[in-house]
């Protein structure tokens, strides 16, 4: 039976890192990040562009359960709507697959620390943080498991999320 991980969480929380980590440290495991499915200039967010992406989404991720060389999928996003994390639920062949939806959450303050780093290291745009802080409180409304990121490290996460 194979393990598909939907981790999800506001820009900034750690979602890319945790599950780098998670990919290296779980056997046969693969990664999909969403916003690889959405690298594009200009980016566009319209109705076509979202469903386009999402299509994308679950297309590679069924890819991903069919292949057997992999016994982990671990899958992270921005999933600040319980439709989102619905919708990718409902295109996916998870019928022999044990599903983890989770949202890795952080405070006003260490969210915008970790922003502010990022901004400065030029990986984000000036404008990350407000949208970022903004939707802190929709992770909460999530069918999803919480897992506070504030004072932990990359691997203190992944361990954590290697227990449920």
């Amino acid at each position: 039976m194979k393990t598909i991980y939907l981790v999800g969480g506001t820009m900034g929380v750690g979602k890319t890192s945790v599950c780098q980590r998670l990919k290296d440290e779980l056997p046969n495991s693969v990664f999909l990040d969403g916003d690889w499915c959405w690298c594009a200039s200009p980016f566009q967010v319209t109705e076509e562009t979202k469903t386009m992406v999402l299509d994308n989404i679950c297309y590679i991720l069924n890819n991903f359960i069919h292949c057997s060389a992999y016994d982990t999928v671990i899958f992270c996003w921005v999933m600040h709507e319980q439709t989102i994390i619905d919708r990718i639920l409902s295109e996916l062949d998870i019928g022999d697959c044990k599903v983890k939806s989770i949202s890795l959450i952080a405070d006003e303050t260490n969210l915008k620390r970790r922003i502010m780093g990022d901004i400065g290291k030029g990986i984000r745009a000036g404008d990350a943080t407000e949208r970022s802080v903004d939707r802190i409180p929709l992770y909460e409304n999530l069918n999803t498991i919480k897992i506070d990121t504030n004072g932990k490290t990359i691997q203190m996460i992944s361990d954590e999320i290697k227990k449920l």
